[in-house]
């Protein structure tokens, strides 16, 4: 005699191929019409219609749903719930500023390259504490990126275009920089953004660009070296006069181009970056290297040693490499 099957309940079958009852019960109810599936309470098209032009009308544009509604029923009108009204905008994409409004700009993000010196400067303005709370000395600095020569700088009582046209043409003619040669690059304080300077520029036939609002990383070489100077063991809290900070600064710029070793630029110093001679330079650190190496190999356990490289491009926001998967 045959033994009968079994019969499984429905929540033995579910659990038996791994399926929720829920979803079960689920499709077994009948398919409602999208016109049916509708709250009888909502409100139709005529009524959503009239609650958005109210909703983005001149007298309500840029005020919340809750103060609309409250107004309009202090008028002895009703038109629905302050949920609703939130439903209506949300549908229209209006939940946000309804008014029409200037829009910030898209700042595009600056990509600059140098391979050599004079090709892209950095400049930019910091202050020195005075002798008096609230007293201040302005720092005016144009590095070259590539190099990270301090090609010009000048302490002054005031931030000035005028000031900054003086530093950047005396800059440019020191450095015999001709048309089309140089790129000069700021953030997006009012003396690099002022006209004086942009008709300089362009006098001279020099391209400007300029950081993206509240974006450090945008001027990182300026940035860095400000950093350097103010971290100096001699640096001081405030200083006595402004001849006092001139002083100082023209011993710290001597010192950063003529004997600081560089970590960004194979431990060269600027002036010897600037100058051309970092080839030479290397070269001579290899032959030391090789020579000692030569008389006492056991020392070196990854062989010759060599010398700290010399980078062949300096970049602001290098452009990421896509990868072939990619």
């Amino acid at each position: 005699m045959r033994e009968r099957p079994k019969i499984l309940t429905v929540k033995e079958a579910c659990e038996a191929v791994g399926l929720p009852p829920a979803t079960y019960y689920y499709a077994l109810r009948p398919a409602v019409p999208a016109a049916q599936r509708h709250s009888p309470r909502r409100l139709d098209d005529g009524e959503r219609a009239e609650v958005l032009d109210v909703l983005t009308s001149e007298r309500f544009y840029d005020l919340s749903p809750r103060e609309v509604w409250a107004k309009l029923l202090h008028e002895g009108t009703y038109l629905c719930s302050v949920r609703t009204m939130y439903r209506v905008l949300a549908e229209n994409a209006a939940v946000r500023e309804r008014r029409d409004q200037l829009r910030h700009p898209e700042y595009k993000r600056p990509e600059l390259v140098a391979t050599g010196a004079n090709q892209v400067w950095s400049w930019d303005i910091t202050k020195l504490k005075g002798p008096a709370t609230w007293s201040y000395y302005y720092l005016y600095v144009i590095m070259d990126i590539f190099s990270r020569k301090t090609v010009g700088w000048m302490v002054a009582d005031r931030e000035s275009a005028t000031l900054a046209v003086k530093l950047i043409g005396e800059s440019c003619e020191r450095e015999d920089i001709s048309q089309d040669q140089l790129t000069v690059h700021a953030d997006r304080g009012s003396s690099m953004r002022s006209k004086p300077v942009a008709f300089l520029l362009s006098d001279l036939g020099v391209t400007k660009t300029h950081s993206r609002p509240y974006t450090s990383t945008d001027n990182p070489y300026s940035e860095a070296q400000f950093r350097t100077l103010k971290y100096r063991p001699e640096f001081p809290d405030r200083f006595g006069s402004i001849e006092d900070a001139r002083v100082f600064c023209r011993r710290f710029f001597d010192w950063y181009n003529g004997e600081h070793h560089h970590t960004g630029i194979g431990l060269l110093t600027p002036h010897q970056m600037h100058s051309g001679q970092a080839e030479q330079i290397s070269k001579q650190r290899q032959d030391v290297l090789s020579q000692f190496y030569h008389r006492h190999p056991e020392r070196f356990v990854k062989g010759e040693p060599v010398p700290p490289k010399v980078p062949e491009a300096a970049w602001i926001n290098k452009p990421e490499e896509k990868s072939d998967a990619a």
